[in-house]
């Protein structure tokens, strides 16, 4: 072992893991208050290190097939890549109760069918909470363990012993490694508590979850510093009174970004929804004024959904402006296009944007669907309950190509819808057993989207 020196005091930010010599009131990285801790780093002299592998030449590195167990779930594999990889390291975060603790529990119940042990690491809850949780979903428990600690060093002695198949570490912030003067959920203990599962996870070929706790804005606690160090982060959202729970892939060194996979919260546990477009839609009342279907895409997965816009005239000097699951700046900028291009008088009145089923959107191509919404509830004129819109609105008023449009008219050919209005450049697609639509200007989309002409109320 090196020779250990004096240690030496530095102030770490909690919120963004910025050091300072000195204490600092406000991060001048990420701009939060109170923030900086002080933290104590032993200083040593590392022993001369020899690498696990010695340099190979490019040329020369021969490639394997990658070890990656496909789970009997769709929608968690689709997550993944395909699967799960030996020795990766994968973060799931989400809101407290967002079920990221009973997602573990099954999943980690269908690998003990598949493979070996599994060892779960409960640093929050008691052996007692996890049995009532297994036995509300109807986990047995054979071939997986449960240890309650938070000790790192405990932690890894006792999985080298054990030898899983998979590691559930949950959560990585109440976690601490005993040679560190930092409390647990520091920057400082949660990077060298990840590094060290990490490189354990590497030698012995053994895939870790880790769960992260979130801050009130909505980014995982520790902070940046877990996302660069894992192999995969996985989001899990829902909105607190919906069923439906989104777990959305925002890093994966194995596969593709941005895939989503819909679940559904019910007595038994959670549920993967099979067709979710379905789901999304099946409460969609037709004739509604202010509902329109948009297409959008997850990642690689199309979907429905329904987007509801309510007008109504104000109370207050300023009018109100409220969107749920859609982009709020988005929103102004088609207002604003509504107002000026096809001259509803707006500036007096509250709009409500809603996206049902707790989805949220952040693709332009929503962008006729939300615009035709606004309108038939201003106007009071429902839009064709067989029509779909797809589309993005540029400041003159014009209609945009959107990406794989192909895959989504395709999806909605599936459920049955009859037309659909989309952009004219980039509408060379094979006919299908769908009316195709193609409209340039917004004007002449709101023209054939409404059901019938209105005065408007201006």
């Amino acid at each position: 072992m090196g020779k250990e020196k004096a240690g030496r005091t530095i102030f770490v930010c909690q919120q963004c893991g910025k050091e300072s010599l000195k204490w600092l009131g406000r991060c001048p990285n990420c701009q939060q208050w109170n923030s900086f801790v002080e933290t104590t780093i032993a200083v040593s002299t590392p022993p001369p290190l020899s690498p696990l592998q010695p340099p190979q030449e490019l040329s020369r590195v021969s490639l394997e097939a990658t070890d990656r167990l496909a789970l009997p779930m769709a929608e968690f594999n689709r997550v993944l890549g395909g699967g799960l990889v030996a020795g990766s390291l994968v973060l799931i975060s989400g809101d407290p109760g967002i079920g990221k603790s009973t997602l573990l529990l099954q999943v980690s119940a269908l690998i003990t069918r598949l493979r070996d042990k599994v060892v779960y690491v409960t640093a929050e809850e008691t052996l007692h909470q996890i049995k009532l949780r297994a036995e509300r979903l109807g986990v047995s428990g054979e071939n997986l363990y449960l240890l309650a600690e938070t000790d790192l060093s405990v932690i890894l002695s006792q999985i080298e012993e054990l030898s899983p198949s998979l590691v559930v570490i949950d959560s990585i912030q109440a976690v601490s490694h005993p040679e560190l003067d930092t409390g647990a959920g520091s920057v400082t203990q949660v990077r060298e508590c990840t590094l060290q599962l990490m490189r354990w996870a590497k030698q012995k070929a053994v895939p870790i979850f880790i769960t992260g706790h979130v801050t009130k804005d909505g980014a995982i606690a520790g902070p940046k510093v877990l996302e660069h160090i894992v192999d995969v982060v996985l989001y899990f959202e829902g909105e607190p009174f919906s069923a439906y729970r989104l777990l959305r892939s925002v890093k994966n060194r194995f596969g593709s970004t941005n895939e989503v996979g819909v679940f559904e919260m019910k007595e038994q546990g959670l549920v993967e929804v099979d067709n979710p477009s379905q789901a999304f839609l099946a409460q969609r009342w037709g004739g509604a004024v202010g509902s329109v279907v948009v297409p959008t895409l997850e990642g690689s997965r199309p979907l429905l959904v329904e987007i509801q816009a309510l007008t109504n005239p104000t109370s207050f000097g300023l009018p109100r402006r409220t969107a749920n699951g859609v982009d709020f700046n988005r929103l102004m900028l088609i207002t604003a296009v509504l107002s000026k291009r096809l001259g509803l008088k707006l500036g007096s009145q509250d709009i409500i944007v809603n996206v049902t089923g707790g989805l949220k959107i952040g693709e332009p191509a929503a962008d006729l669907g939300i615009a035709l919404a606004i309108t038939s509830s201003f106007r009071d004129v429902s839009v064709d309950p067989q029509l779909i819109a797809i589309g993005e609105i540029g400041l003159s008023g014009e209609l945009r190509a959107v990406p794989q449009l192909e895959r989504r008219v395709t999806e909605a050919t599936r459920l049955g819808f009859k037309r659909c209005l989309v952009p004219k450049t980039g509408a060379g697609i094979s006919p299908r057993k769908i009316e195709l639509v193609p409209v340039s200007t917004l004007p002449e989309a709101v023209k054939i989207g409404l059901v019938r002409s209105k005065t408007s109320p201006n």
